[in-house]
């Protein structure tokens, strides 16, 4: 389609970068600093008068910033005539605030999709979204949903890699992962995929159980964020306790806060990937293929 443009945030340029090649479209340069008190400036550097415009911006580790940048870069495409804006969530923020747990808390991501209806966001596309409570980010976003997924491409360079064959079962850590799971085993042919049971007692601490019949069988798990690493290695444990050997690790979107990945080293969890939604030593595969698919869907 030759009416899109792609400008990038400044969260992840380089994965704008191979959208851009992906499409076949013009990745337009725009201008983004912040004043001397630290708020945000933006400035479009090109024509996107009658343009279908998508924002490419992955918002981990520095969500309100990278928010607002999205946020500016919508309203000032609108401004300028574009066509249609459609944001293209390498990763979503307060995804995970998804529901009112304790008196006096937002709901956090509703208060986002709302932000992004009222800052001229007609369509959004994120990946392997995190959610829980919320299945259907079309019931507060009010604009088009897709939601795309870089399972299929993690399973297949972990088949390249030599960890996963046809007998290998796709475990996801918990209830939330059997649908990654799924999608990770259906577009490899695998037979087999299930998911562990997870209790939460605080923002890191976990204990994961499962009744899978796991017992003599190479187990790949994968799941939608890596972050603390706690749930993977309850994970890996409750593996080896059911009998199977864990052969690799994958994630849509690989944060490793605090050490995460020493941890999962240091337990010899030592065949871990990721993409590049969230860029870092571990990444392997390109959500660029599955971004561009989207966009195209979203944009009929």
């Amino acid at each position: 389609m030759s009416d899109i443009v792609i400008i990038s945030g400044s969260s992840n340029a380089p994965l704008s970068y191979l959208l851009s090649k992906q499409l076949k479209v013009e990745l337009m340069p725009a201008e983004i600093r912040k004043f001397p008190d630290n708020e945000k400036y933006v400035r479009i550097d090109g024509d996107v008068k009658d343009k279908n415009v998508v924002i490419l911006q992955s918002m981990a580790f520095k969500p309100d910033e990278y928010l607002m940048e999205a946020l500016l870069l919508s309203s000032a495409a609108k401004d300028a005539g574009a066509k249609s804006v459609t944001l293209a969530a390498a990763y979503f923020p307060y995804a995970r605030q998804d529901e009112r747990f304790k008196p006096g808390e937002p709901i956090s991501v509703a208060v986002v999709a709302q932000l992004l209806t009222a800052a001229g966001v007609d369509n959004l596309v994120t990946v392997d979204v995190h959610r829980h409570r919320v299945i259907d980010f079309g019931s507060i976003f009010k604009g088009k949903w897709i939601d795309v997924s870089v399972m299929p491409d993690l399973v297949n360079y972990g088949k390249k890699a030599g960890l996963i064959d046809n007998d290998t079962f796709i475990v996801g850590p918990d209830s939330e992962a059997l649908q990654w799971a799924k999608i990770a085993a259906e577009s490899a042919g695998l037979k087999n995929y299930g998911a562990l049971k997870k209790k939460r007692f605080g923002d890191t601490e976990v204990s994961v159980s499962g009744e899978l019949n796991l017992k003599g069988k190479k187990v790949f798990i994968v799941d939608d964020i890596i972050s603390t690493g706690s749930t993977i290695i309850e994970a890996s444990k409750a593996v080896s306790e059911m009998g199977g050997k864990l052969v690799g690790v994958a994630c849509a979107h690989g944060l490793f806060v605090n050490d995460a990945l020493y941890k999962l080293y240091r337990e010899g969890i030592t065949d871990v990937f990721s993409s590049d939604t969230v860029p870092n030593q571990t990444t392997r595969v390109s959500s660029a293929e599955a971004l561009s698919k989207g966009i195209i869907e979203i944009l009929k």
